[in-house]
This record gives C-alpha cells, structure tokens and sequence, in this order.
C-alpha cells in the first residue's frame, strides 16, 4: 500500500452538511447505460416487423368477387351478413397484412370503388375474398 494514504485509511465516510445522501436507486442509475443511438431499438423493431406480401388475383377469382358484389349490392336492403377478406397495406414498410371484417355492407360506391361495411371503408381491389355467412 501506498504510505502516502495511509493515515486516511481509517477515518468515518464523510458526509456533507449542505448535500442529503443520494439514494442507492439514484446512485445505480447513474452508471445506467445510455442509449447511444437514439431511435435505434426502434429502428430494429420495425425492420424486424413481418409483413405480407399482396397477392394478386387472377382473372376468375376477380370475377367471381364482382359477380358477388354485384349479388350483394341487388339485395342490400336486406343486410344478410358477410365475412370479407382483405388487404391492407402497412403505412411504413412494403407489404401489409390481411383482415377479415365480418358483418353487414352498408354501401358499395361504384364510382369510388369501396364498400362500407361496420364503419369501414374497404377498397374493392384489395378484397381477397368474400364469404356469405
């Protein structure tokens, strides 16, 4: 040992008069690591994110689906339920995912191409399928 110190060695922990004692929490926390790269974790959430891709439909599926509508949109007063597939493409990343929305459709706007159906909108080249309960 260093004879330089050696007669601090034994005195009382100081404690100041003007300063209280900092808890052992707030001690731990500041030697916590610290996020370096703001927004990384984010960044790594995201691109680990799974979407799916958009599958596109051939010819007789989507006249099956408009020979459908066209059932639907004849017999809309009538509010018999349905179960609707259909994509949605995320915000954020290529891709997106597919819901299933059952219930009633309140509209088909032709001219705008979408149903409404509980309050949602859903375009009518994005539905997959169509299922009559």
């Amino acid at each position: 040992m260093n004879e330089k110190y050696k007669d601090m060695l034994h005195l009382p922990h100081p404690v100041s008069a003007t300063h209280p004692r900092m808890s052992l929490q707030n001690r731990a926390a500041q030697f916590s690591p610290f996020a370096a790269l703001t927004g990384y974790d984010d960044a790594l959430r995201e691109t680990s994110r799974l979407t799916e891709r958009f599958i596109e439909l051939d010819e007789d599926r989507k006249q099956e689906i408009d020979r459908q509508l066209y059932y639907i949109h004849e017999h809309l007063a009538q509010k018999f339920p349905v179960k609707i597939t259909y994509f949605v493409p995320d915000s954020k990343k290529d891709g997106g995912s597919y819901r299933t929305l059952e219930g009633h459709v309140q509209k088909i706007d032709e001219t705008a191409r979408k149903i409404r159906m509980n309050d949602t909108e859903i375009p009518i080249n994005k539905i997959y399928q169509i299922d009559f309960t």
